[in-house]
């Protein structure tokens, strides 16, 4: 399983969002998430997601709100699709936005988050994360081929 961080960052009731519209054979492929990518060997996850957020927006994450864990889970033939997210939002970073080359990138009122082409399983979090809800988690996803949820599962995040 393959180790991944995620971010959100929010400013007032806008989120930062990419469209993931650029890359080939990309699992994301016209969805909208927030930012983040592979943990590199030897790195934290805080130090992924802080160098992933300056790389894909160019945006310095000044404070990081640990959020939780996601298990994804994607029926394939190929075994490298299921990874842990640790997932965090922010509303503390400075610096100019860039362009992306992974996606187009937009800040998105939150009353409209819900209407975005996202994951099912991203709606769970996203919900939780919305309603104020700050206790740490650890959700369970699983998709099948086609990409639809099949089954989810929240576990008490224990550290």
């Amino acid at each position: 399983m393959k180790e991944t961080t995620l971010c959100y960052l929010i400013r007032g009731n806008e989120w930062l969002m990419m469209l993931r519209n650029k890359k080939k054979n990309d699992i994301n492929a016209n969805k909208w998430i927030g930012i983040g990518g592979k943990t590199e060997p030897h790195e934290t996850a805080e130090e992924c997601i802080l160098r992933e957020i300056k790389e894909e927006c160019g945006l310095n994450a000044v404070k990081l709100d640990f959020r939780g864990i996601i298990d994804f889970f994607y029926d394939s033939d190929s075994t490298d699709l299921s990874e842990r997210i640790t997932l965090y939002t922010s509303t503390e970073f400075t610096g100019t936005l860039h362009e992306s080359d992974e996606g187009t990138l937009a800040w998105i009122r939150e009353d409209e988050i819900e209407n975005l082409d996202l994951w099912e399983g991203d709606r769970i979090f996203l919900r939780k994360i919305m309603n104020g809800d700050m206790k740490p988690f650890h959700l369970i996803l699983h998709y099948d081929k086609e990409g639809n949820l099949i089954s989810t599962a929240e576990k008490e995040y224990v550290q």
